[in-house]
């Protein structure tokens, strides 16, 4: 037993090694982790893939898929423009966004609600002209703040509510028992985070346009003024008016076609607009005026098989030179060209018969089984894979319906939290604001395969009795301490190690730990699961403890040292504030 026990530390300290050096990724460690306890027999074998199935994996995976399918309802363009209308004040600036961002990291994932509000922080910091690290990292920690309120806010939370489950048969915690500590430390945290500690944020500068040789903020696309579209007393000046960056170039009426007209035109059924803008500033405009793309009729935009990508075209492309209308690309590929963009020169024809160039940039639409062929065949380079919704219908309240009807299911015990999920899910397929790509595409696997790992090798703590004797050990060293003192360095020990591994996987490794220091001290185990999960999920010392920390480092310029510089004080803030209000409401 004893020499298992050596056996099974050397395992996971070369396990929590590889993590920290990040030479490998993070879900192989894990499963090579896994397959050595098998061999070594630390697992049963019949027991090595159970993780996988554990409903704290199936609830991370559900929430991902729900955060997409929110996004896909449009409630990304509605915060962006709401928050982007915000003043110049930087206090207001940076409450609004902390706060939003926390609200949404409390029922939707983290990393998904910072993904959402990162693009408007960065918009918000070039409008008042300030560095966008001093937005940025607020915001990431904001969102770790915010996931501290419910159930489904952060991994870490559904871990502990499965032990506690595991624990007391079958009595996890309900959706909003976090919040009772969770919304004192969050809003503690965040008031600190806007009044003060931005100020802890050096002001890095922002990446170089030169980084990004293809600036693809403006593309030129024609929309069609469709019997059903809102025109009455709109004229072209209201189409301007929507975005900043939104341009009108030309009118097409009756095969006329009106370079520059005047804004004051009125809008006829069947007019052709051909745009100068951004994606989201052009879908904004397709939205309020319930406007077609000009080929909206042949694109099939509803198809699950079709997807939006961006490429541009390269020196040896067959396209030089030729316009898309002559190549007959929608006959021969299936390709639909929705907006085209040229850098350092203004068109203003239809998209469909600009003579193409090398290094122009095009949107279009194709069938994703014959992507690869036509990037090929055609002399395409993809650009970065991003987000793209234009043309698309979008439904705000049915996707805010769908979600909010699963919280208050799993809130109110009428099914378990990973049921409510998987249920509204189906639904948000069946109402066409998911599909079936978007559902393998929004998982983040590793995430996945670790937490799937990692359960075994964490339940194998319990097996070896080694929870017993690092709880033996906490105990004798703290044995006429009091109970928050023991507290404490639980909780200290897991925000140091989840600042340098996964949450989720110190979760796993220090919960079994905390119950039996729970049980040696004859008190309940809750402020103990309570106090791993807050301390997990606030890794603010390093870029590599949390992916939110991670995602915001190249765009706010940010080094490795100046995480601590505003993450150590929120740290001891956290400590302070929950270490005395958890013994408060749940000893």
């Amino acid at each position: 037993m004893y020499w298992n026990q050596i056996s099974i530390i050397i395992l996971i300290a070369a396990m929590l090694l590889m993590f920290i050096l990040g030479i490998f990724r993070y879900d192989l460690v894990s499963i090579t982790a896994l397959t050595i306890a098998v061999l070594l027999g630390f697992v049963p074998s019949h027991e090595a893939f159970n993780g996988f199935g554990h409903p704290a994996v199936i609830t991370v995976a559900a929430v991902l898929i729900v955060s997409k399918g929110l996004v896909n309802s449009g409630i990304v363009g509605f915060a962006t423009k709401k928050i982007g209308s915000l003043g110049d004040n930087m206090i207001l600036q940076m409450a609004v966004l902390t706060f939003a961002v926390a609200l949404s990291s409390g029922f939707m994932n983290n990393v998904g609600a910072l993904a959402i509000f990162m693009p408007i922080a960065i918009k918000l910091a070039d409008k008042s002209k300030r560095s966008p690290s001093l937005f940025l990292m607020p915001l990431a920690f904001g969102s770790l703040l915010g996931g501290l309120i419910t159930l489904v806010g952060t991994p870490p939370n559904i871990i502990v509510s499965n032990f506690r489950s595991e624990a007391l048969h079958g009595t996890p915690f309900r959706m909003f028992d976090f919040a009772f500590v969770g919304v004192i430390v969050a809003l503690i945290g965040l008031l600190f985070i806007v009044l003060f500690g931005w100020r802890l944020v050096p002001a890095r500068s922002k990446a170089s346009s030169s980084e990004n040789p293809f600036d693809i903020n403006n593309y030129i696309t024609s929309v069609y003024v469709n019997e059903h579209s809102k025109i009455e007393n709109i004229c072209l000046n209201d189409i301007e008016s929507v975005g900043e960056n939104i341009m009108v170039l030309a009118l097409v009426r009756n095969d006329q076609r009106f370079h520059s007209p005047s804004l004051n035109r009125a809008l006829r059924v069947g007019d052709h607009i051909l745009l100068k803008g951004g994606t989201t500033d052009i879908q904004e405009v397709i939205e309020q005026f319930e406007f077609t793309l000009s080929d909206s009729e042949q694109t099939e935009a509803e198809k699950d098989d079709y997807e939006i990508f961006e490429v541009v075209l390269r020196p040896d492309s067959k396209l030089i030179g030729k316009t898309v209308k002559s190549l007959r690309l929608r006959s021969i590929y299936s390709i639909n060209l929705l907006g085209i963009a040229r850098k350092g020169e203004i068109v203003n024809i239809i998209p469909n018969e600009i003579h193409l160039r090398a290094g122009d940039v095009l949107l279009l639409q194709c069938a994703s089984d014959t992507l690869q062929e036509v990037i090929d065949d055609l002399g395409f380079l993809p650009l970065a894979n991003r987000e793209i919704y234009l043309g698309q219908k979008r439904n705000i309240l049915l996707g805010l319906i769908v979600f909010f009807v699963a919280l208050a299911a799993a809130a109110f015990g009428l099914l378990p939290v990973q049921i409510a999920f998987i249920i509204s899910t189906i639904l948000m397929v069946f109402l066409k604001l998911l599909n079936i790509k978007d559902i393998y595409k929004s998982i983040d696997w590793p995430i996945i395969v670790l937490m799937g790992s990692i359960i075994p090798i964490s339940n194998a703590l319990e097996t070896t009795g080694i929870a017993q004797r690092a709880a033996d050990y906490l105990l004798d060293f703290s044995s006429r301490a009091p109970l928050w003192t023991i507290l404490l360095m639980v909780m200290t020990l897991t925000m140091l190690l989840s600042n340098v591994i996964n949450n989720a996987a110190a979760t796993l490794i220090m919960a079994p730990i905390a119950i039996k220091i729970a049980v040696g001290c004859n008190v309940s185990i809750d402020p103990f699961l309570i106090g791993v999960a807050i301390s997990a999920s606030c890794a603010f010392l390093t870029p590599i403890g949390h992916q939110s920390n991670t995602l915001v480092m190249g765009a706010g310029g940010y080094k490795f040292g100046d995480y601590w510089k505003l993450g150590l004080p929120l740290s001891i803030i956290v400590l302070g504030v929950s270490v005395p209000a958890i013994l408060a409401f749940w000893l």
